[in-house]
Order: structure tokens, then sequence, then C-alpha cells
């Protein structure tokens, strides 16, 4: 799972197999490590109607609901997009979307492969990355 974050927005893109482990109720939880500390992430099923936010003492929780991640995972659709109000009136967009494979081999990070990921819609339409 790829975490992404830019001002009030969160983006999290998933491979297929961490698609498949979301849709079967199973959470998905990375770690990134730092010197001095562990920043946690993690995906969550919810029984709850709605996507919802956390973040606390390193540990970034999103939920979302069961029957949402569900039926994504078994269509086509590429993303879900939810909205949550925040204190100070703005508010947190998340995005949770299917990661696709480079359309211009070699150009991702060495760490960064294209195992596991979807073919992109526009694969042979000469366009990079």
């Amino acid at each position: 799972m790829k975490l992404r974050i830019r001002e009030n927005t969160i983006r999290l893109r998933l491979k297929r197999g961490e698609v498949d482990q979301i849709a079967s109720g199973k959470s998905i939880v990375e770690e990134t490590h730092f010197p001095d500390s562990v920043l946690t992430y993690r995906l969550d099923v919810s029984d709850d109607d709605k996507f919802s936010t956390s973040f606390n003492e390193n540990n970034l929780v999103i939920s979302a609901p069961a029957s949402e991640l569900t039926q994504w995972a078994k269509t086509d659709q590429v993303s879900m997009v939810a909205e949550q109000a925040l204190a100070n009136s703005g508010t947190l967009s998340l995005l949770i979307e299917k990661d696709f494979s480079c359309l211009a081999p070699g150009h991702h990070r060495p760490d960064d492969d294209d195992d596991d990921t979807y073919p992109h819609p526009e694969a042979g339409s000469g366009n990079g990355c």
C-alpha cells in the first residue's frame, strides 16, 4: 500500500493482493521507520457506513465501509473518494485507488516494482507515467 499526503488530502494506492485482502475483511498495515520513531498507517474495514480517519501517537488509521470496499474490489471502479469534516470547518479528503503498472518501464523508484499491479488502462497509448 502506498501512502501519499498533501495538505488535507490522503491518498492510498493498493495492489491486487491488497485489494483482495481488504475485500476479505482483513486490514492492511504498513510502517515507515525513522531514526527516532515509526509511522504506522493502516486501512481498516468497518461495519459503519462511512469513511473515517484518525491520527494518534504516530498511527494513521483509515476506516472504510466493508460494503463499499467489497463492491470496489469486484468491479473496474478505479477509486473511492470520501471527505471528513475537520474541527476547523475544513475537510480532509481521502482517495483510495487501485495501483496501476507504470506506462514507462524503468521510470519508477528502484525499490518500487509493478508486480501485482493492475494493467494500466492507457497501456499502448504512447503516454508516459
